[in-house]
Order: C-alpha cells, then structure tokens, then sequence
C-alpha cells in the first residue's frame, strides 16, 4: 500500500481522520491516539511479502521491525559511549546506513531479491539525524518511544518530508487545547486542497497530456518537451504528496515543515536549494556540507576557503545522487548539481567585487529563467530519459490465433476513441491491414476509451497449406508487435 496515490488509500484514512476529528473537538486527540493510529497504520502498511530471494519470501513487517531494532540498538549503544572518541561517531553512522546500503546493493548483486522496505531511506535519514545530534550533544539519549514514532510516523513513513528529531519530539507529546486542534485543522484542511489540486488534478494532466506522449518520441523536440514535462509533473506530484503528509501530520498536531516555496521562481540554484525539497536539501546542508567546512576550516586543510566549499558541494550532492540510487543518472545528476552550484559560487564571489551582474527587474528576470531551465536539464538527468528508447503508448491483447479466427484488441491511451489499425505479417512478408472497430463491453467497462477496440477476422487461407507460419500482428506502419505476438499455427 502506498500512501496518497489513490483514493483507496484516502478511504482508508477516514477510518483514522473521524475519529480524530471527533476526539479534537473535546480536546482529546493527544500522543497516545497518535501513537495508536501510527502502530495500526504500520501494520497495515507492511503486512505484504517481501521477497529476500526469487524464492524464498517473509512478512515485510519482520524485516521493518529488525530494521527498527538495529537502529535502536545503534542509537542507544552511541548514546552510551559517544564522549570516547570520534571512531565511534563514524562506527555509528557507518551501523545506521548498513540497511539501506544492503537495500540498494542486494537487488544489484541478486536480482529478483530485495531488502529494502517502502521508505528506507528517509527513515534511515530520520535515524541518522539522531546520531548527529548526540554527536553535537544538543540532546540526551531519546525515549523510545519518541524515537520509533520520529522513524515511524506514518503521515510522512513513505517518503517524507524528513523531520528532525529536536522538532518532531517537542510537537507530538503536546497536549492541545481545542482551539489549537482547529487551529492546526485549518492549516491541514488548507493542504488538503491543495494536495488534491496538485497531484490529482494539474499532475494528472500533465501526465496525460504532455509527458506521456512526450515520451513516446525519440526526437530532439519531443526530449525538450520531456524535459518541461517531466520538471513540472515531479514538482507537481511531489508537492501534492508533500502536502498531503504535512495536512495529515497537523491533524495529528505535528507541525511537520514545508517541503517547497515556489522553486521555480529561484533566482539562483543555490536560492533553488532552498526551496525545492527543502527537508532533504536542508538535510545535507547541515549533516554533510557544513560539517565538511567546519572540519576543512579548522584543520586548514586547503590554501583557499573557496576549494573548501566546492569539494563540499560535489561531496554533498554527490552522496544526495548516491542516495536516490547507484544508478549512473542518479550519480550524473548529483555531480550536476554540485557543478551549478560550485559555478554559481565561484561567479558570486567574483561579482561581490566587479558588480557584473546588476540588481534589477529586467536582471532578476533573466536570473530566474537561466536558473529555471537549468533546473529542468537537471531534472531531465534524474528522470533517466536521455538516451532511452520511446515508451509505448498503446495497450493491446492478441487473444486468439488459430487456424480459424485471430482476435483480440488494441487502444492508443493517448487517443483513447480513435480507432487503431493493425497489420498483419507472415514473418517478414506484409499480407494486410485491417481497422480495430468492433465494440467490447469489457473494454468500456474497463476504461479503454468507447470499447470500439476490438478486432477479429478470419484466418486468410494462405495460412492452411501444412507449414510452419509465424504471425507478426503489428501496430500499423510500424515494426512493433502487438502484446503476444508473433505466433506460429500450422493449419492443414
């Protein structure tokens, strides 16, 4: 089950929603109905299998509760003896990432076995904020309870926002008044919408009707249309899920922090760092750059601070594109975005002194649209669309091919009435066109455009003569064959 992509889901969160309204209301929805509702939600959200080889498969929940109790056990045994030494520091963080670097290598070394569990790595992220703040001692040793719930929180279990400990512990055990319960539901009802708006309604669009189509090309324009596409449907989408998260957590009175502010209006790409994934970006601003830095400036590890800087941008991102994946375009993407943001330091620091670049209307404009379409380029390396081949875009069965009658169906999702013609072949030799025109019921009823999809004629006669024949039915003016195709049929 994977939260706020359907509307199954947000039936089910009725079933959590009323009752914590009704509870809010008398002042009565406090840490324990959180806590409740967070401990059924997890069951039902890792109740599947998961295979840990092609054969062999378990309970998902086992694997997240062992994953729960190695963190635990990092966290309390670091508590323990932090003040020994800095060895332990990085024994701690190398103990807390071990999971999700199993999660990312096993499938790598064994395919078709997993380990990783929906959510992996923000909440390892989650975890490993715990350790660097025992390092800094700017807290105790966590209850566990407030640990597993700052892991576990199911409004954000799945992909974020990525809360920090200090924040999370102080807001979940507040009891609220029941005018600070409306309060919050005003902020979460406000989300809602716009959750709703974002990804169910101008995501969904551009899915349709721009990026899809754009994907089905492999010309250089329809790359460029991608890459528009794809920039503005993952703000979009992950936007929407972000508000739904932060909506559900004010419900809960968990004040979980915004995820973006209006990144494409960046004026630079460090201003867009700021405002594109803020938790995550936030994250490795403070965890990894700035402790590079402090570390670098303290042992004088480099002749000029500006070296010092750089090295941290292409550390930081480049773990960040380790992070979503070992996958080259992850890791491409990552080292990008720590060149823009190494150039932009370096172009700032010499504009401080000649004042190239003026302040003004006209100058801000022009920043924002260089920023903006570097972004997408960025975005357009993420998505790992470069280089590959078009998708497909229409969906078909062959369901019969026998000596007597071959059926079956054919539906362009992207032209979802039009009629779709079909070709038939004898191996290599074209034999005839035929439309698929003939209504199907099923079809209509399982959303495939007016159901004016079918088709079936019979058997051309060439095919009885005793031989071997192998059947190409193919999309029409095209190579590419229908959903399983080609077939043989020996006829007498």
């Amino acid at each position: 089950m994977i939260p706020y992509t359907d509307f199954t889901f947000f039936g089910l969160l009725l079933y959590a929603v009323v009752p914590t309204l009704i509870l809010g209301l008398f002042g009565r929805a406090g840490w324990r109905w959180a806590l409740l509702v967070t401990a059924v939600m997890f069951v039902l959200q890792y109740h599947g299998p998961l295979n840990i080889r092609s054969d062999f498969a378990v309970r998902e929940i086992w694997i997240v509760i062992g994953f729960a109790a190695w963190q635990w056990t990092t966290v309390r045994a670091f508590a323990t003896v932090r003040a020994r030494g800095d060895w332990l520091f990085y024994a701690a963080i190398g103990a807390s990432l071990l999971p999700l670097a199993a999660a990312k290598l096993i499938p790598v070394v064994s395919p078709g076995s997993q380990f990783g569990f929906l959510g992996i790595s923000y909440i390892t992220f989650r975890a490993l904020d715990v350790v660097f703040c025992l390092r800094d001692n700017v807290i105790g040793a966590p209850g566990t309870l407030d640990f597993l719930m700052l892991l576990f929180f199911f409004p954000t279990i799945s992909a974020g926002p990525i809360d920090r400990y200090r924040r999370f512990a102080s807001d979940w055990r507040k009891a609220r008044t029941r005018a600070e319960f409306l309060a919050d539901l005003d902020g979460a009802v406000q989300r809602v919408f716009r959750g709703f708006f974002y990804k169910f309604i101008i995501a969904a669009l551009i899915k349709q009707y721009w990026l899809e189509p754009a994907a089905t090309s492999a010309s250089f324009g329809a790359l460029l249309s991608y890459m528009y596409a794809y920039s503005f449907y993952l703000f979009f989408d992950f936007a929407g899920y972000s508000a739904f998260a932060i909506a559900l957590s004010y419900l809960f009175g968990v004040h979980t922090p915004e995820n973006f502010d209006r990144p494409f209006l960046a004026r630079n790409i460090r201003d867009f760092w700021n405002r594109w994934h803020i938790t995550l970006s936030f994250w490795f601003r403070d965890h990894v750059y700035m402790r590079f830095l402090l570390a670098a400036t303290r042992g004088n590890w480099f002749a000029s601070k500006h070296t010092a800087a750089i090295l941290g941008y292409f550390l930081a991102f480049g773990l960040m594109g380790l992070w979503h994946g070992i996958e080259p375009h992850y890791i491409i993407y990552g080292l990008y975005q720590a060149t823009l943001l190494s150039a932009f330091h370096i172009f700032s620091s010499w504009n401080k002194v000649r004042r190239y670049w003026p302040d003004g209307p006209l100058s801000h404009a022009l920043a924002v649209f260089i920023t903006f379409n570097s972004v997408c380029f960025g975005l357009l390396i993420f998505s790992g669309r470069i280089g590959a081949a078009p998708l497909p875009h229409h969906l078909s069965e062959v369901e019969r091919t026998d000596c007597a009658v071959i059926s079956g169906w054919i539906w362009d999702k992207h032209k979802p009435n039009a009629q779709v013609n079909v070709d038939l072949w004898d191996d290599e030799h074209y034999l005839m066109t035929f439309p698929a025109n003939q209504f199907r019921q099923d079809l209509a009823d399982a959303g495939y455009g007016n159901g004016w999809h079918a088709f079936g004629i019979p058997t051309p006669p060439l095919f009885k003569d005793g031989h071997s024949h192998l059947i190409h039915l193919r999309i029409a003016g095209t190579k590419r064959d229908l959903t399983n195709m080609p077939k043989v049929i020996v006829c007498p």
